[in-house]
């Protein structure tokens, strides 16, 4: 049953203590200002550890917006306190989330539902500092973390290995994921309910690559939307993710990045985010604009999905 705007009030939990703080509070300030425009009685709260339960039961909402990125936000910890006290939310739910947010076990999910994956491991981190895991070139990353923190990507012919994880390890733990490395371009597609929609070639300025500077400061990616590349490549992006969505088994709003090497015609999934960026620079509302959405009615569409036993 739709929920009436006037009648329905919305906390949307925003900032927590990730790495990813400030991308959230960003988020959250966007969605709390669609979420008024649609008409919806909006509560922000800043999730603190100490306090959150305490801050819902005050607040008494009828939907939780979860707009955390992140550590504890997006990997299933929020949607437990959610589901314990019983307020529908938006997003996946529990298992979903821990399961898009390790990015090595999600892998054996993709791969048993057929979606390509590069090849990875994990490696401890003083092993990844004293020499190289894997023929270069090769990307390092935390294994739990999202918005490209803690990346590192090792060029073909380096001598050294990663030595500057070992400075990281509040964000790798004790260990890392090392990954093969994928040239070309990146695409990322969404999937809203059970639609993928399109898909955006994402060209990052500066360092060259989709960084956490590409991502959320202003002029730091061109997002070409349709990406111009060829339609059967195209159609794979969207059948991925929707595939990759399916099988984590994720609710709400997704969005999977790729990696699709022009040359070869390799095409991967990298991840799936169960809760992507609602910035102004993000790309699913973006995405959901191109299929004719606007960003209210997105928002309004996300609290009208909320529920329980997600």
């Amino acid at each position: 049953m739709s929920r009436v705007p006037s009648s329905t009030t919305v906390a949307v939990l925003l900032g927590g203590w990730s790495a990813e703080r400030e991308v959230s509070l960003s988020s959250g300030k966007a969605c709390t200002a669609a979420l008024e425009r649609a008409g919806f009685k909006v509560v922000p709260i800043d999730v603190k550890r100490e306090t959150i339960v305490a801050d819902l039961q005050r607040v008494k909402p009828d939907v939780a917006f979860n707009a955390l990125h992140g550590k504890w936000g997006e990997d299933g910890c929020c949607a437990a306190i959610l589901e314990t006290l019983q307020i529908p939310y938006t997003h996946s739910g529990v298992l979903a989330s821990s399961l898009a947010m390790h990015k090595e076990k999600s892998k054996i999910v993709f791969r048993a539902a057929g979606v390509p994956v590069a090849e990875s491991m994990l490696v401890p981190l003083e092993d990844v500092a004293t020499s190289h895991p894997m023929k270069p070139p090769y990307v390092v990353k935390p294994v739990a973390e999202g918005s490209s923190v803690g990346v590192h990507i090792v060029h073909a012919g380096a001598n050294t290995p990663v030595t500057a994880v070992l400075a990281e390890r509040a964000i790798f733990g004790s260990h890392a994921m090392v990954e093969r490395f994928v040239p070309g371009r990146e695409l990322t597609c969404a999937v809203i309910g059970d639609k993928a929609l399109g898909v955006i070639d994402i060209v990052s300025k500066g360092s060259g690559w989709y960084d956490y500077e590409a991502k959320y400061a202003p002029g730091g990616s061109q997002h070409i939307l349709p990406a111009q590349i060829p339609a059967d490549v195209y159609r794979k992006c969207q059948d991925y993710a929707l595939a990759a969505h399916n099988a984590l088994g994720c609710r709400g709003v997704s969005r999977t990045d790729f990696r699709y090497d022009d040359k070869t015609g390799d095409l991967i999934v990298l991840e799936v985010n169960t809760q992507p960026g609602m910035t102004g620079t993000s790309l699913v509302p973006e995405l959901a604009a191109h299929a004719g959405q606007s960003y209210e009615e997105l928002v309004t569409w996300m609290v009208n999905d909320a529920s329980v036993d997600r």
